[in-house]
């Protein structure tokens, strides 16, 4: 691997700090090379604050050295007042004379804009160094820009012979088919995501809370789809200790942290979804829900991921698991329990 290619593995490892606590900003890592050194790094860490480059650059001890460095970026420096003055305006104060960026920024009011903005101010501008692995790890931020929609991660366990549920007809209790290692992992993963979302049946009959318990880290905003408003309010998706977002037909005004958000419920419903999470700026959706809703995102081809958690149990009948292709990009073992980590490959081209 070349050096430079070494420089913008560096800004990927720095930008997955911000894994979590920037959505639906995108994560991005920024050095500053001088004389084959780096002298100055920094990445964006929470939505509102300092951008990459600004950390950066700030970083740097001596900043006379800035006029004869390279600065490094994974996604291209924003040329826009948003919450922070433009990124591309404080390279060129500082003079550095030549900026590598990994690749543009898919954000309208940003694509392409910073990069011209550097080149006429006659900076040296390099486009698309490591350019697969910096998409990939903006696979949220790229999807929604680019599709006008939250990136979809499918997450369900199953039992070896491949039942997610039993018959809750004889039982209506929640049956447990992974271990504690599993459940850590899931709660890992809502703190990384925006929202979670879940049916009605869900919500009726396993009663599950949807928050980050066993991990330190964000709450995702808690989805569930409630047509007629049949659910029980003493449910523990509704004790304000997260934000609640309820699909329904109902015209409701919500209180505290409810939010109610009206569907058309005699046409197809997750195109509606999608397009109101869109709307309200949600990066990415965990999908938590049974047999039905899961379903019906694989049907509709609407799924990015899919994290299929294999528990070391038979259950010999109950409700299905869902059946799923996509290509394989990764596995686990957790204990007694197997993870498989899938990808709709007819949605991306991502490189890992």
């Amino acid at each position: 691997m070349s050096t430079p290619q070494i420089f913008m593995q560096r800004c990927l490892e720095l930008a997955l700090l911000g894994m979590g606590d920037v959505a639906p900003n995108p994560m991005v890592g920024c050095v500053i090379v001088c004389d084959g050194i780096i002298i100055g790094e920094g990445y964006h860490e929470k939505i509102g604050g300092p951008h990459a480059e600004v950390n950066a650059i700030r970083s740097v001890k001596n900043p006379e050295l800035l006029e004869k460095s390279t600065l490094y970026v994974s996604l291209e420096p924003c040329a826009h007042h948003g919450r922070t003055p433009p990124c591309a305006d404080l390279i060129i104060e500082s003079r550095i004379p030549q900026v590598v960026v990994g690749t543009v920024d898919p954000f309208a009011t940003v694509a392409g804009k910073g990069i011209e903005r550097m080149v006429t101010a006659g900076i040296d501008v390099e486009v698309g160094l490591l350019e697969a692995e910096c998409r990939n790890l903006n696979r949220r931020f790229f999807t929604f820009h680019e599709k006008k929609r939250p990136y979809i991660l499918l997450k369900w366990a199953q039992t070896l012979d491949g039942f997610i549920d039993t018959d809750r007809t004889e039982t209506q209790h929640p049956t447990w088919i992974t271990n504690a290692l599993s459940k850590r992992l899931v709660h890992k993963q809502r703190s990384e995501e925006s929202a979670i979302l879940i049916g009605t049946n869900t919500a009726e009959f396993d009663n599950p809370a949807l928050t980050v318990r066993e991990w330190t880290g964000n709450q995702p905003i808690r989805l569930v789809i409630d047509r007629t408003g049949r659910l029980d309010p003493a449910l523990h998706i509704f004790d304000d200790k997260a934000p609640t977002w309820v699909f329904t037909e109902m015209s409701t005004r919500g209180t505290g942290n409810r939010k109610y958000i009206t569907l058309d419920f005699d046409r197809d419903i997750l195109p509606q979804m999608l397009s109101e999470l869109y709307q309200r700026n949600i990066l990415s959706v965990v999908v938590e829900g049974g047999g039905i809703l899961l379903n019906s995102f694989l049907e509709n081809g609407l799924w990015d991921e899919a994290f299929v958690y294999t528990g070391n149990q038979f259950f010999g009948k109950g409700v299905a698991a869902p059946q799923i292709s996509g290509e394989t990009i990764g596995f686990e073992i957790l204990d007694d329990c197997r993870l498989h980590v899938r990808r709709n490959k007819s949605e991306h081209d991502f490189k890992d």
